[in-house]
């Protein structure tokens, strides 16, 4: 049952600057849209969480059971003009806030402290940044996405069991910004123990910024190279070793150039399949409409012909004129 208090509307009325007016600095005007944009997005955060909540207990009453299950839910989408992805992005938000209020972390008022994405920077941090963000929200602070992320960093920073001693150390010293940390512990975590422990030792030796950075960006190319080694098919030989090749290509100081060729390759191969794929759906086709025409249809029999440079056993493209007039 919907309550009177839902059915009226509260009222939204926001004093905005006049953009013609010669009395006001530009600095000082645009202050007064973010203040008045910050207030759109608190009050839109409140009205998100509802219809996630709404659309929640569509979804969770299809799971009853019986004939058709879900239908009644994707419905619901269809006629409010809304996609899965956007439900379950308002779900997510609603689930956030039972997480958040529910376990007793931070009260229900406290919420319009918060802008939308800062909201769900809070429900997907650590519980100690939860803990210490919804604690500023209590007590009346204004919380954005900025401030989540910057304390999210930190505790990463001077936490993370990834870093050596030495880093979290002088993280914790402020000898290291925690902006320039966590990014190294979030692509530290995406490698195999064994190139942990050599990015580890590099940072023992020279647990400086410029190092930080450097092993950052190490961590980030062999990731890559090796999430996109495993999709090329090129690759799938007893005979070759990947990860020593990467070991190689690191030593050269080239694992970037490498990471962008493997790449490219995964590109190339995905590219050859579409490329398959589309021949043999063509040449299908062609079949099918030589069949279905004659002497009576001369036209099409020769757009037919032409197609046979394609969907044929021998593709013949022509890529236009190079350089020089040269056509290939």
């Amino acid at each position: 049952m919907v309550s009177l208090e839902a059915t009226t509307p509260p009222l939204l009325n926001l004093e905005l600057p006049d953009p013609d007016s010669d009395t006001i600095s530009t600095m000082e005007f645009l202050a007064r849209l973010e203040e008045a944009w910050a207030v759109c997005d608190r009050f839109d955060l409140q009205t998100e969480i509802w219809r996630g909540r709404i659309l929640r207990a569509v979804r969770d009453r299809e799971k009853r059971g019986g004939e058709g299950r879900g239908t009644g839910f994707l419905q619901w989408l269809r006629e409010r003009e809304i996609s899965k992805t956007r439900a379950y992005t308002l779900i997510q938000l609603a689930e956030s806030a039972s997480s958040l209020v529910g376990g007793g972390l931070l009260e229900e008022t406290s919420v319009n402290n918060f802008s939308k994405r800062a909201f769900l920077e809070t429900a997907q941090a650590d519980p100690e940044v939860q803990q210490l963000i919804s604690e500023a929200a209590n007590e009346g602070q204004q919380i954005t996405r900025k401030q989540v992320r910057r304390l999210a960093d930190e505790f990463t920073a001077a936490t993370s069991p990834l870093l050596p001693e030495e880093i979290r150390q002088r993280t914790a010293e402020n000898l290291l910004p925690p902006r320039a940390v966590a990014p190294l512990v979030r692509e530290l975590a995406k490698l195999p123990e064994e190139q942990q422990q050599d990015l580890r030792r590099v940072l023992r030796e020279e647990p400086e910024l410029d190092r930080v950075r450097d092993v950052t960006h190490t961590a980030r190319w062999l990731s890559r190279a090796a999430e996109a080694g495993l999709a090329v098919r090129a690759f799938q030989s007893d005979r070759l070793d990947f990860d020593k090749a990467l070991q190689e290509a690191q030593r050269l100081d080239a694992l970037g150039l490498l990471a962008d060729a493997v790449a490219q390759a995964q590109a190339l191969e995905s590219a050859v399949l579409k490329l398959h794929t589309s021949w043999r759906r063509l040449g299908g086709l062609q079949e099918r409409l030589w069949l279905e025409s004659g002497s009576s249809t001369p036209h099409l029999r020769e757009l037919l012909t032409a197609l046979q440079s394609l969907s044929g056993s021998t593709l013949r493209v022509s890529l236009g004129e190079l350089a020089g007039g040269k056509r290939v």
